[in-house]
This record gives structure tokens, sequence and C-alpha cells, in this order.
């Protein structure tokens, strides 16, 4: 009787550590992808229509591994070991939002950071501007007419250079009136596109029904075949990878490189979180060199125990000059 009467408190704690779940989320070293490489058979940066050039070496970019409904046990083992880091769950998951509603924006913010990485490396490889194309409203007066990254050329016969050019032409029609747009389509010869302006009842001019922007242009096709990747922190590691595609020579040698940092489509690089586990994934996956954001220096350095290069960037320029600084032997800027 006192042995039963004494298991019953150890078995009830251990009903609790494997049943009763706990508001902490927990974050760790995630997969890593080579930028040059591919993933299921496809290359994880594929261009289309232009010359590309061979490329030698790695340049990865690296993520967080995030498990949530962690149990009370769980968390107990992961807090002991170290291994990974806990916090709690509202601030990964804002009280009001729902695991699915954070999991597209996320998958929104990769999306606007795929094209913000295709603006960045084009624009510092000099393709000039033009009125873009950057989506098309389904259902909408434009949609089977124009594509989304279409650059438009012209209005009823009205060259526009920028968007402020096409706006202003755009507001001396009418709702109903027919329009005539002179685009260019990558990959394919130039077009002409007829269309019957619909009615938008924040403007009393024609509504065109797309969202267009001033940003470097090319005839070719970029595509970032990485699936199930939420956030913007990919975007540096994909321009690095679409520049050493479009030039000669290789960016990084036979050196392997990893990295991180959000980018602007002018090419500022930004902070990301989660950097040290970062940088224990890219050292597990091989990597010698970490590129990193300057704003996450700090915290990158004062916890490097893993002997990693640590090469400071604040924009997509300073991180191509500084891969060719340290590829000849030179100092690039560290952290």
């Amino acid at each position: 009787m006192t042995l039963m009467v004494a298991l019953i408190p150890i078995v009830a704690f251990g009903v609790l550590l494997a049943v009763v779940t706990v508001p902490f989320v927990s974050l760790g070293p995630g997969p890593t992808f080579d930028t040059l490489g591919e993933v299921d058979g496809k290359q994880v940066v594929e261009i289309e229509g232009t010359q590309t050039h061979p490329t030698t070496g790695h340049l990865d970019m690296t993520t967080v591994s995030e498990r949530d409904d962690l149990t009370l046990g769980e968390a107990l083992a992961l807090w002991v070991s170290g291994r990974e880091q806990l916090m709690p769950r509202d601030l990964v998951y804002p009280p009001g939002k729902s695991r699915e509603e954070i999991d597209k924006a996320n998958n929104a913010e990769f999306q606007r950071s795929e094209h913000d990485a295709e603006y960045a490396a084009l624009g510092y490889l000099k393709y000039p501007k033009a009125v873009t194309v950057a989506a098309v409203n389904e259902p909408g007066p434009s949609a089977g007419a124009l594509r989304t990254g279409d650059a438009v050329d012209a209005v009823n016969g009205t060259p526009v250079a920028n968007v402020d050019q096409f706006t202003s032409v755009l507001k001396h029609t009418k709702p109903g009136q027919q329009v005539v747009i002179d685009y260019r389509r990558k990959n394919s010869p130039p077009g002409i596109a007829r269309i019957t302006l619909g009615h938008n009842p924040d403007r009393d001019y024609g509504f065109l029904g797309i969202a267009v922007l001033d940003a470097p242009w090319a005839p070719f096709t970029i595509e970032f075949n990485l699936a199930n990747v939420g956030g913007p922190s990919a975007g540096l590691m994909f321009s690095l990878a679409v520049v050493d595609k479009l030039t000669t020579g290789n960016l990084v040698g036979s050196t392997f490189v990893a990295g991180t940092g959000t980018i602007s489509a002018d090419g500022k690089v930004g902070p990301i979180g989660g950097v040290v586990h970062k940088m224990v994934a890219a050292r597990a996956a091989g990597a010698t060199v970490f590129l990193v954001p300057s704003k996450n220096c700090y915290e990158a350095s004062s916890d490097n125990k893993l002997g990693l290069q640590l090469i400071k960037v604040d924009s997509l320029s300073q991180a191509v000059d500084a891969l060719h600084t340290m590829t000849a032997g030179g100092h690039p800027p560290s952290c």
C-alpha cells in the first residue's frame, strides 16, 4: 500500500510530462540549401533565356527550425540539453492570429524576398529599369492579357519610362474605355494588349487591375525553386547566386560559403533572427565562411564558437566585393 501511494505522484508527473503542452516554441538549426546547386532535381536558382556561366563552391542559404506544441517533458529535455532555444509562444505566434495566418504571411514574405533578390541582382548588373508588372488582379481587366514580370512600354502610344508617367497617362482615361498597352514579356517577343478598363471606387479614372513598380528588367526569367521555406532571410544568398551565374569567373572559388540576410530591391542587406542557429547549421553542412548582416555582427561574433570566418555585409555590392577579396587572398570586412 505504501509503495502504491508513493507511485501515484510519480505516475501523475509522468503523465503530465507526456501529455501537457507548454506555451513555448523551440528554435534551432534548420536545413541549408546551396543556391548554386539543386533540390529535388531542379536548380535552386534557375535562369532561362540567356547565357549562364559555370559556378563552383557553395553559396548556402540557412534556416531556423521551429517546433511547436511541445509537451512539458520535451520542453524540459530541450532546456536541460541546451541544444535549442525556448521562446514564449506569443513572441512567435502573436495572440489573435492563427498558425495558418502566420504561415501564410511568412510564405508571402518569402515570395517578396524572391522578387527583391531578382531586382537587386539585376540592378547590380546594370539592367535598365522599366515599368514592371508586380501583380495582376484575378479577376480583373488585365487578367489573361498581362502577366507578372511584363514591362509596360507605352499606353495608347504614349511611352512610359516610369510609374509616374504610367499613372499620369491612366489619369486621362475613363472606366469602360479600351486602351492599348505595348509590353515586353520575358523569353517572348514584344506584344500589344487591348484592355477594356474597369471601375475602381477609389479613383475616377480607368482601372487596369495591375500593380506596377519601377524595377530593373531583363528579357530572361529567373526562378527560385524552394518550397516550404518562409520568411525573407534568403534574399542575399539568392541575389549572390544570380550574380554568380550571370557573370564570368566564380564568386567563391572552391570555398564553402553560407550566409543569411534580407535584401531590398535596391540591394540593401538587412538583419535577421536566429543568426547563431544559422551559423550552427552552416558549420554542420561544411561551411567555413559565413556572411552576416552588419546589424547581426555583435550577436554572431560574441557566440562564434565554431571558428567560422564572419564577413560583414551591408549591401549586395559589398558582399560581391568581399567575396572577390576573399578568393584573392585578401581580408574582407569582418565582424
